[in-house]
């Protein structure tokens, strides 16, 4: 296991520690960092998820709003 060291402002710490008093920090601590690593990590893939759909789009064929209505009154969207 790795041990790692941070600065933070001393409202903080003190925050921290009253908050988690008796409780396991270095847990507590893992786990903000797991849940931190994995909202990077989805905000990533929904920047590379809507960088896509804007990729496709510019090959999308472009139709009319009257073509788009006539498409949907038929059934064919």
């Amino acid at each position: 296991m790795a041990t790692v060291n941070f600065s933070v402002p001393d409202e903080v710490k003190k925050a921290f520690n009253t908050t988690f008093q008796g409780q396991n920090k270095s847990a507590i601590i893992a786990t903000l960092m797991r849940e931190a690593v994995e909202r990077a990590q989805r905000k990533l893939r929904a920047q590379e998820a809507a960088a896509r759909i804007l990729e496709r789009r510019r090959s999308a064929p472009v139709i009319t709003a009257a073509e788009f209505r006539s498409a949907w009154e038929n059934g064919r969207l």
